[in-house]
């Protein structure tokens, strides 16, 4: 926080809880493409920490939301502070007990499992990787490089 004015009231500037995170199951992640995303570009899902929920909640429920997977077992890796608009990224693991997925197609483009395979030949950039990797500075790509082992 920073003084401001004659009142020298402390204001602190709001920050926002942001889950991203990356559902495993048989060895392979869950990933998604929102319709923003440059052509090819798949990510971890992404969503708000609401008011009242635990990181673990919130991960549990956009993996419900947006995708129809039931996650268990979450685990938190790495925050990231993100500027636009003011956020904290939380990156986290979860399991998922059953692979069939029900997408939302008003916040996902598309969803889809990725095996080993798949997610190292998109990390290196190969063409015929099945997606296009996030970018090095974002949590997502970290959260790859956590689950391939990097």
């Amino acid at each position: 926080g920073g003084e401001c004015g004659a009142g020298h009231a402390e204001h602190s500037p709001r920050v926002d809880p942001v889950d991203i995170m990356l559902a495993v199951h048989d060895d392979k992640v869950l990933l998604a493409r929102q319709p923003a995303y440059p052509p090819g570009r798949y990510s971890a899902l992404a969503g708000f920490v609401e008011p009242g929920e635990s990181l673990e909640e919130a991960v549990a429920r956009e993996f419900m939301e947006e995708a129809g997977v039931e996650a268990y077992d979450i685990d938190y890796v790495a925050s990231q502070p993100w500027p636009f608009p003011s956020s904290l990224m939380f990156g986290c693991m979860a399991k998922v007990r059953e692979p069939a997925l029900t997408v939302d197609y008003t916040e996902l483009e598309d969803a889809m499992w990725v095996d080993r395979k798949g997610v190292e030949a998109a990390m290196r950039g190969d063409g015929d990787a099945p997606f296009v990797a996030p970018p090095p500075f974002a949590i997502a790509y970290n959260l790859l490089e956590y689950w391939l082992g990097i």
